[in-house]
């Protein structure tokens, strides 16, 4: 580092330039899309400083020249995964789910039962309350559930989140927001005391995988309920209106797209979907499956 260059946090164990972060932020809108003000330099330290303790690197341009080597690949993921928020919590906006509930599932229920599909999304899902939250909801109007082709897409970008939700353990606190006549879908681990694991039942209905929003979409098929929310809120107006255009296309006929509550939808997407409550959009169109 160039002596001349001061530290954007004053008397940190590491210095970080106002060049390295430039650096970083760039990593994580090409990767990611989310922007990444100045402002935030003293929590990208915060969050990236462990990295170079870990690493025994003297300081951020070090470890900058390493997440940009070709031998620094799977430190980048990292760092992509560190800079990600992951704040999440069962029936997080608890009006999403209630008009799930109430709107989107009695008539898909019925179509299920003459031999129909169902298939949900949730984009940005962490470590898995939301997906579950998605599955709890089904349940809890059709409890034979896994007797129907019913599928939860749940992806992240962080395979640490993907982990911890594909193996559907949580404390009794993470557990408070789930309704009490919904806990039974949850077992006590014996050998972990006040922690519980999500059923076999629960689990079979959600797929975990990896997916970057700002990369390829395997996905075909179109969703009866998608929700992507407080993900594209760090993206720029431009990123933001591209995701919404190519997931608007992907909500069924009748079907729903959830956003976070400081979100709403912008870009060509605003044609094709309708709003149908806070933050809540439907595609009324008639035809498609």
């Amino acid at each position: 580092m160039t002596r001349t260059e001061p530290s954007l946090v004053p008397d940190a164990e590491f210095p970080m330039t106002e060049r390295d972060f430039l650096k970083i932020a760039r990593i994580v809108e090409s990767a990611a899309g989310i922007e990444m003000p100045r402002g935030n330099a003293t929590m990208v330290y915060a969050r990236l400083s462990k990295r170079l303790r870990a690493l025994r690197l003297r300081d951020f341009a070090a470890y900058c020249a390493l997440v940009e080597s070709t031998a620094g690949q799977g430190e980048r993921q990292t760092l992509i995964q560190k800079l990600t928020t992951n704040l999440t919590h069962f029936f997080r906006e608890p009006h999403h789910f209630e008009h799930l509930k109430t709107i989107i599932l009695p008539p898909l229920i019925a179509k299920l039962r003459q031999g129909g599909k169902a298939r949900f999304w949730s984009a940005g899902c962490s470590s898995g309350q939301e997906p579950y939250s998605i599955a709890l909801t089904v349940l809890s109007l059709l409890p034979d559930a896994e007797k129907f082709d019913i599928r939860i897409l749940a992806t992240d970008l962080d395979k640490t989140m993907l982990a911890t939700g594909a193996a559907g353990i949580y404390g009794a606190d993470a557990l408070a927001p789930v309704p009490p006549e919904l806990t039974r879908w949850f077992t006590p681990l014996r050998d972990a005391p006040g922690s519980f694991r999500a059923s076999d039942t629960l689990r079979k209905l959600v797929a975990f995988r990896e997916l970057n929003l700002m990369g390829e979409w395997p996905m075909r098929c179109r969703f009866n309920a998608i929700f992507c929310r407080n993900v594209v809120i760090y993206f720029n107006a431009e990123t933001q209106s591209r995701v919404w255009s190519r997931i608007g296309p992907m909500v069924a006929s009748g079907g729903a797209l959830y956003l976070g509550h400081s979100e709403r939808l912008c870009g060509p997407a605003e044609r094709m979907l309708h709003s149908d409550g806070v933050t809540t959009y439907r595609n009324f169109a008639q035809g498609d499956e």
